[in-house]
């Protein structure tokens, strides 16, 4: 008599299924490859599945060549093809699974012969790169069965697409490590450090030092919408964008211009950045364009307050763009800070739990860099850290934030 898998054990088969395939680990690898978790899973989980044996198979033009049967996870000596056309593998690419018992008239029985199988039971996998059969145990009902190719097919999509997505972010991670500046800059006598902090493990800010020649200091900070490597390739534009327009000698807002050109013809979903950049000279004068981006202070020695506003739209929404050039000279004891929303924007615990409508805002961010000026660039950078997690309480960061802070020493 056929065996039954019970309706009551199909959600207990797909958990047990989907944690062996999560618990597969091998050391010095960053990916787990597919032959391992195939044979993970006749391994440990033939009885429940109704399978004995499995063999994979790699899609090599029009034709899927056997790489390795198992138990055993022995490569194949001889090639072994079967061709995108025979019905039964078609079948399996337009369904994702199928089982045909050995009285289809569809199968080849030679071929089948060949393999020491009778029936034919597959899944297709990873958009069709692979092809996993399976050896039927004897005594399985086909509904069961077709329920444990099922089973394996999902686990193992799944694990694939978690991987990719892996991958994905650590290529983006290696863009965003690349190019944020690896070590504060030395400019005359000016005292300059950045930080950012990425909500994901990558994020949409950007800060950049751009040395353009002995006597000026290029200096900017972005924040692309969104999160994640849509955010991390966009702000990867703009780092690019400034330093071939630098390199090429074009004029501050020239520059700005042309990188809101080219974020605006980009086919990223994140196409809108907001960003300031400016050029700071030994004398201490910095000339500076704002794209949208939350305005910069100058906190000169005094305490005075001055945003630093003058530019144009954010990068972008429109082909076309004007900006226009700010000026302010720092002298000693005098303080910019730069920084992105989602350092203002944060918001605090409500009382009775969940988050209120209060942001941290740039008054607080004023109030700490009034407090730390005279300390280093960095201690003040640390001071604003502290103080933004330290008001916001346990509630985690809804976005990336970053600072840069630029200060002219106090004589004497």
């Amino acid at each position: 008599m056929k065996k039954k898998v019970p309706a009551t054990d199909q959600r207990e088969l797909l958990r047990k299924v989907e944690e062996l395939v999560q618990q597969i680990e091998r050391s010095g690898e960053e990916e787990v490859p597919i032959h391992a978790m195939v044979e993970a899973i006749v391994k440990e989980l033939r009885d429940e599945l109704g399978i004995y044996g499995a063999r994979l198979y790699e899609r090599l033009g029009d034709d899927y060549v056997l790489r390795v049967t198992f138990p055993g996870g022995n490569t194949v000596d001889e090639v072994f093809r079967v061709s995108r056309s025979y019905a039964p593998v078609e079948l399996c690419l337009m369904l994702g699974i199928v089982y045909m018992e050995a009285d289809d008239e569809r199968l080849d029985p030679e071929l089948e012969a060949a393999l020491g199988v009778k029936e034919f039971a597959a899944v297709e996998v990873a958009s069709e790169r692979y092809m996993i059969g399976f050896n039927v145990a004897p005594g399985h009902d086909h509904d069961g069965i077709v329920y444990s190719l099922g089973v394996v097919r999902h686990a193992i999509n799944q694990k694939i697409r978690e991987q990719e997505m892996e991958a994905i972010f650590r290529q983006a991670k290696q863009i965003q490590t690349s190019i944020l500046p690896k070590e504060a800059p030395k400019h005359a006598v000016f005292d300059i450090a950045g930080r950012s902090r990425s909500l994901d493990s990558v994020g949409g800010d950007l800060f950049d030092f751009i040395p353009i020649h002995d006597k000026i200091l290029g200096l900017a900070i972005a924040d692309a919408s969104g999160h994640g490597f849509p955010a991390a390739l966009q702000v990867r534009d703009v780092y690019m964008g400034l330093r071939m327009g630098m390199a090429r000698d074009m004029k501050i807002v020239r520059t700005v211009e042309r990188l809101n050109q080219i974020i605006h013809q980009s086919t990223l979903t994140s196409r809108f950045v907001s960003m300031f950049y400016g050029e700071l000279e030994v004398s201490g004068l910095f000339i500076y364009v704002n794209a949208g981006h939350p305005a910069p202070f100058f906190l000169s020695a005094s305490g005075k307050i001055q945003y630093l506003e003058e530019g144009g739209p954010i990068l972008g929404p429109l082909p076309v763009a004007i900006y226009d050039r700010g000026v302010v000279r720092l002298q000693p004891g005098d303080m910019l800070v730069m920084y992105t929303d989602g350092l203002t924007e944060t918001h605090r615990m409500a009382e009775g739990g969940g988050e209120s409508d209060e942001e941290y805002g740039v008054e607080r961010l004023q109030e700490v860099a009034r407090k730390n000026q005279g300390r280093s660039s960095q201690e003040v950078i640390e001071a604003i850290f502290q103080d933004v997690e330290s008001w916001s309480g346990p509630l985690e960061a809804e976005d990336d934030r970053t600072v840069v802070v630029v200060q002219y020493p106090p004589e004497g």
